[in-house]
């Protein structure tokens, strides 16, 4: 697999009239949406890969890929991010086979809708190492011993669906930015004081456990940057809390590059340094895997991000079914994913946007479309999240 692939794609340029006109509303959603392999077939199958999901794609039928497809349409994002959608290099078989078999169609009382507009790239799950990085007495490659957990490469991928053109040439990727090239880095240590990764893979690990994403969106005369990432998930380690230390990081690396004077040190795959310029409109989007107030994370990473002075942190999107599912939960009507957490976010700038309307995707038992979500097969063990917003 190519080491940074980046493709879009247009469809169908929208008219010059059409680009100068700035709507005044729009909608961006983030949804985990467990498109990945092993979600169709057990975890270790042989053969497992990304052609499980292609094959699904192709087929037009699959009724879970279905039942998100309703999802989308139901809620019609202007643009949305897919965490868990398994990197596939064609797109004729992975992202535009969604949008055409699956979303473009009308269907279970949802009108269809186009994205003519995508980004996607490849990732950091799966990706093999030489090194024993769970220090299980095995170099296994891949699962926790690849360079963000996954039993393939493009495991837990990310796309980006837009309706607005996307600046391709502008688009900035972190696949590769080095974890220990950030400053006061949470590094792993054992018991003793001693570093947990040999100095060798250190010296290579990667921050993202998949990528972070800056897409420059052109909405009319208006640029809008969506900062994509799904930072891993902070479990599945020991005392050593590898994978939280990670994750506070990976949220880490949001709040210093939009923060003026703190992204100095961060460099691209393309070699540019420097954070996202003062006085520019950017929606932070994806499975940030930390709740402020649940979980194992180590929860400073999140606060500060919902803190940060150019984050309008100041609504959290909520549904009643998520109310209804942990009743005796006070933060239950916020949270995003079945297992009972706040996990995926969309956050505006402050500049640039008012809030006007936000949700989770998740009906209440005696609401219409319920069964879109009754139970992980259904859809995802997560929930669409959706922040409806004013261009100022």
């Amino acid at each position: 697999m190519k080491n940074l692939l980046l493709l879009t794609l247009m469809i169908s340029p929208l008219p010059l009239c059409a680009q100068q006109a700035t709507p005044q509303e729009l909608t961006f959603a983030t949804y985990n949406v467990s498109m990945e392999a092993e979600n169709y077939f057990p975890r270790g199958t042989p053969g497992n890969s990304e052609k499980v999901l292609i094959k699904e794609l192709a087929s037009g039928q699959n009724q879970q890929i279905r039942n998100i497809a309703t999802i989308i349409k139901t809620v019609r994002p202007d643009v949305i991010l897919l965490n868990e959608f398994d990197y596939i290099e064609k797109p004729e078989e992975g992202v535009r086979q969604f949008v055409k078999a699956y979303l473009n169609n009308d269907s279970e009382g949802a009108k269809g809708i186009d994205y003519p507009y995508y980004y996607y790239s490849t990732v950091n799950t799966g990706q093999p190492t030489p090194y024993d990085l769970d220090r299980n007495g095995k170099t296994e490659q891949y699962g926790a011993d690849a360079w963000g957990f996954g039993n393939y490469p493009g495991q837990y991928g990310m796309v980006l669906l837009s309706r607005f053109p996307i600046d391709t040439k502008a688009v900035r990727t972190f696949q590769h930015f080095k974890w220990k090239d950030m400053p006061g880095a949470l590094k792993t240590t054992n018991a003793d004081g001693s570093d947990w990764y040999a100095p060798e893979a250190w010296a290579h690990f990667p921050l993202s456990s998949k990528s972070h994403w800056d897409v420059p969106v052109k909405v009319g005369d208006k640029t809008i940057h969506i900062l994509a990432s799904h930072p891993t998930p902070p479990s599945f380690d020991g005392k050593e809390d590898r994978n939280g230390k990670r994750n506070h990081d990976e949220i880490r690396f949001w709040n210093d590059y939009i923060t003026e004077g703190k992204g100095n040190y961060i460099y691209d795959d393309q070699g540019k340094k420097g954070g996202l310029p003062g006085n520019t409109s950017f929606v932070i989007l994806g499975d940030q895997n930390a709740s402020p107030d649940e979980g194992n994370a180590i929860s400073d990473g999140i606060r500060q991000l919902l803190g940060n002075p150019g984050v309008n942190g100041g609504f959290t999107p909520a549904s009643k079914g998520g109310a209804e599912h942990s009743p005796a939960n006070a933060f239950a009507k916020n949270h995003t994913a079945f297992w009972r957490m706040r996990a995926d976010y969309v956050l505006p700038s402050k500049k640039g946007f008012q809030v006007i309307d936000s949700g989770v995707f998740w009906p209440a038992k005696d609401e219409p479309m319920a069964d879109l979500v009754e139970k992980r097969e259904s859809s995802s063990d997560h929930r669409l999240v959706w922040v409806k917003l004013k261009q100022e």
